[in-house]
């Protein structure tokens, strides 16, 4: 007798149509209290002037353009003291109901882990902590793709917080140096697109990352380095639409031909800061264990 082959299901984090199983709930925090206030990376500049009104027609632009692809956005409060609270892909790391803090590397933003492991336990999460002398940004620096999470470090990230990282949440953290102080998160520099493919610039990774990332993504969208400084990779993923703060034609007609609808989002005024429409955003239902 012949036993019939099982087909195989989808990978972890992704649907059986292959899409990913994440990505379709955000939490987000207006700009009430945003501005490029001190310099933390390459592209803050401090006598450069944001203009609020532009930044919150910009922002509810990227919340209606979430909402109408499908996605559910909810709301945390702006606290005045961290005006880079805007960009929560760097509250933390949500795991199912677990939520694992960052600990910030640069003093402006450390008040920020308090006031997001209050949120969390507030909304029923288990809030674990890694350990207070490592430093890691949340999902700004880890990104799941094939069952594990690839996370960066060098700039904002320490890399013994990757092991930390996979002792809290019970899955392997893949760990890749980021060498261009312009592309200081892994999430300016990587954005999983299915169970196949993603956005990658490698101009952001040293020669090992680059071997990574090559073995771990089937089907990889490489970019140039002209395109990688745009944030093009700094992208958000709802089932089979991608939301772009810029969309470089070659980087457009690749992901229409893969059969992704393409929506470009204006956010220039928190480019200034260096954070793009994935910084903007927090992915609310990741669930690394399935």
């Amino acid at each position: 007798m012949t036993v019939p082959a099982t087909a195989p299901g989808p990978r972890p984090g992704v649907l059986a149509d292959g899409t990913n199983a994440w990505g379709r709930r955000y939490l987000m925090c207006p700009p009430t209290h945003f501005g490029v206030l001190y310099e933390i990376n390459p592209w803050m500049h401090t006598e450069v002037t944001v203009d609020r009104d532009r930044a919150q027609a910009q922002w509810e632009g990227l919340v209606a353009t979430l909402r109408a692809a499908g996605a559910e956005v909810v709301v945390v409060d702006h606290d005045p003291s961290v005006p880079d609270m805007v960009f929560t892909a760097n509250a933390g790391i949500v795991n199912g109901d677990q939520f694992v803090p960052s600990h910030f590397r640069f003093p402006e933003r450390q008040p920020e882990t308090d006031i997001f492991s209050d949120w969390f336990a507030r909304q029923g999460f288990t809030v674990d902590r890694l350990p207070t002398e490592l430093d890691h940004e949340g999902a700004g620096d880890a990104l799941p793709f094939g069952g594990l999470l690839l996370s960066g470090y060098r700039f904002r990230s320490d890399l013994p917080a990757t092991t930390a990282l996979s002792r809290l949440t019970g899955v392997a953290v893949r760990a890749v140096e980021l060498v261009d102080p312009r592309l200081y998160h892994i999430d300016i520099t990587f954005c999983p697109l299915d169970e196949r493919r993603a956005i990658c610039a490698p101009a952001g990774w040293d020669r090992y990352g680059r071997k990574v990332v090559d073995a771990l993504v089937p089907e990889p969208l490489w970019l140039e380095d002209d395109e990688a400084l745009t944030f093009c990779a700094n992208s958000v993923v709802i089932g089979r639409t991608v939301v772009m703060p810029t969309t470089p034609a070659r980087v457009g007609r690749q992901l229409e031909a893969w059969g992704f609808d393409v929506v470009t989002c204006e956010v220039g005024e928190f480019l200034k800061a260096g954070g793009g429409v994935r910084c903007l955003t927090l992915s609310l239902d990741v669930d690394l264990r399935r």
